[in-house]
């Protein structure tokens, strides 16, 4: 089994599947082994090279016609269904080398890393073979550089953190197509507070240093609900009443408190910063600390 494994998740669209691609090209460039895998069983056609797939297990379209279920619902049967018959992943993981570094593109319903077992179950089986596992967690970058969504991103991210219980990190992703001011910008400030701060009291300016961008060890919360004063009056759009703003101070307090909501921005234009991303992914699992030297001839032509 490769001793080393990656779960990348997020919602539909944040772009998973490029994310593999691209890690794959990487070490691939650099003549290194990573093999990508597909769980995800209502993927299209696969952008990457793949070494084994959960369709040829079991589909959604299949599930759908079969069962008379929706997307979601068939989609949540097809994962289920892997949980229960987990000797033919044994068996796939099982062809690959001590040295082997694996991805698993995973499906993009957010259920599945927030309240349903079905990924948490998956990750204490893998972890129960003796793997090394991290999750990695995308979120569009395109979709996040306004405040309120940039909160609602942290949540998700959150909650995954503390369903899988895993060594985690967060990925923005297509930060070659936002605005590189507007994510500069979110990711410099201290604290979600402060984000949110800022979008009820957009006339404010505030002053930010190393914040939720970073990645740093020992980072300590700053601010939180009851260190903000929140207005009397509502602010910002009309429909932004006191108990609104109360509510969003409160939920970026709860982010605050657990201080380990960061975000690694990822850019797919920039090899650099592919393997920013990918070697912090390696410290999580501490991949690479355990390996010999090679020779340049030892490695594998491609």
């Amino acid at each position: 089994m490769p001793p080393h494994v990656q779960l990348v998740m997020g919602p539909a669209g944040v772009g998973k599947s490029t994310y593999c691609e691209a890690m794959q090209n990487h070490a691939a460039a650099e003549k290194r082994r990573l093999f990508v895998a597909n769980l995800d069983p209502a993927a299209e056609e696969a952008p990457y090279s793949l070494s084994f797939d959960i369709r040829d297990l079991i589909t959604v379209q299949d599930v759908m016609e079969e069962l008379d279920l929706g997307p979601n619902g068939g989609l949540l049967y097809c994962m289920e269904y892997l949980v229960e018959n987990l000797d033919w992943l044994q068996e796939e993981l099982d062809k690959f080398g001590d040295e082997d570094y694996l991805i698993l593109d995973c499906p993009g319903q957010v259920e599945l890393y927030s309240h349903i077992p079905v990924m948490r179950n998956l990750a204490e089986q893998l972890q129960m073979w003796g793997l090394r596992v991290c999750a990695v967690y995308l979120i569009d970058a395109t979709f996040i550089v306004d405040a309120s969504k940039f909160i609602s991103g942290a949540l998700l991210c959150l909650s995954a953190m503390l369903q899988l219980e895993l060594p985690h990190m967060n990925v923005l992703s297509k930060c070659d197509l936002a605005d590189p001011e507007q994510v500069e910008r979110l990711l410099d400030f201290d604290s979600a507070s402060m984000i949110a701060d800022d979008a009820l009291r957009p006339t404010k300016a505030l002053t930010a240093t190393s914040g939720l961008g970073t990645h740093q060890e020992g980072q300590e919360a700053h601010g939180g609900a009851e260190d903000l004063v929140v207005p009397e009056e509502p602010v910002g759009p009309p429909k932004r009443g006191l108990r609104l703003n109360k509510l969003t101070y409160a939920i970026c307090s709860l982010l605050d408190d657990f201080t380990m909501v960061n975000f690694v921005p990822l850019n797919l234009t920039d090899e650099e910063s592919i393997g920013l991303v990918l070697q912090a992914a390696h410290q999580l699992t501490q991949f690479g600390e355990d390996l010999e030297p090679k020779d340049v001839d030892e490695f594998p032509e491609t």
